[in-house]
């Protein structure tokens, strides 16, 4: 891979596994330039003969991935980007001949959890790994994926809770709920997930290729719904209430390593008013 990467750190652990590390200081935030790497690599995860596993970490244990850099502008509903879509990128990715797996230290919020819900299969660190959905509580709606995503794997009810909520959920939680595979002890996580991709690794690429074909029928998300939850959110961006309570954010430190960003969930409900929450 020849690509000059500007956020992922990438390695060939054997010739078909391929180790990539989400790397945005100091809180990895999400923005268009993610997107221009994970659409390079997804073309080159395409393209590759030899290629069966990919795994997704991050090099900051505090942040997997923060959420959308809110001063990387969305563009407007009725305009169309240059830059790569999200929502492209995933279903690029879902439908790859290449299995991908995330390792989840640290925060993933918003964007942040849809992109690790982009991948195959999701592994986190019980002690380490934070997700939640905090849009509704910034005034907008989720616009990557969440939306279609978690009801077929939480169900309905606890999707509802997880989106309408805007809460933080922990990994055993996360787990129980069937947002991630399993949640782990942090000191067994990497040694969990490597032994899984190693044995995948193993095994014959023409099978894996038709088995993820096969268990894709009918557990994707359309394209079309995909499409409408994002052009919903490029509206949100929009909304009087958001735009009062993004500013509200920034002046308590969203975007930097702050209190704001480590307690998210915490910080919400004083966005309707200007006083600090207690704790």
């Amino acid at each position: 891979m020849m690509y000059n990467y500007k956020q992922l750190s990438v390695r060939f652990e054997t010739p078909s596994l391929l180790r990539v590390l989400f790397n945005n200081p100091p809180i990895n935030l999400v923005n268009h330039e993610t997107l221009r790497d994970l659409h390079q690599l997804t073309s080159e995860m395409e393209a590759s003969p030899d290629l069966k596993v990919v795994t997704f970490e991050s090099a900051n244990a505090d942040f997997y991935l923060a959420h959308w850099d809110i001063s990387s502008k969305a563009p407007a509903a009725t305009s169309p980007s240059e830059d790569p879509s999200w929502m492209d990128i995933s279903l690029r990715l879902a439908n790859a001949p290449v299995v991908s797996i995330a390792s989840i230290r640290g925060r993933a919020r918003g964007i942040g959890s849809e992109i690790a819900l982009g991948s195959d299969m999701r592994f986190a660190s019980i002690e380490k790994a934070i997700f939640g959905q905090p849009e509704v509580g910034v005034g907008l709606v989720p616009g990557g994926g969440s939306l279609e995503r978690l009801p077929l794997l939480t169900g309905r009810a606890r999707a509802l809770e997880i989106v309408l909520g805007a809460n933080d959920f922990d990994a055993k939680t996360a787990e129980e709920y069937g947002w991630i595979n399993r949640a782990l002890p942090d000191a067994e996580l990497d040694d969990f997930v490597m032994d899984l991709a190693r044995r995948i690794d193993s095994f014959d690429r023409q099978a894996l290729v038709a088995a993820k074909r096969l268990l894709n029928r009918g557990s994707i998300p359309s394209e079309d719904r995909l499409k409408e939850s994002q052009a919903t959110f490029f509206q949100a961006s929009g909304w009087p209430g958001a735009k009062e309570r993004g500013r509200k954010s920034v002046e308590l430190g969203m975007g930097k390593h702050s209190d704001f960003e480590l307690n998210f969930a915490d910080h919400l409900p004083a966005l309707a008013s200007t006083s600090l929450p207690t704790k």
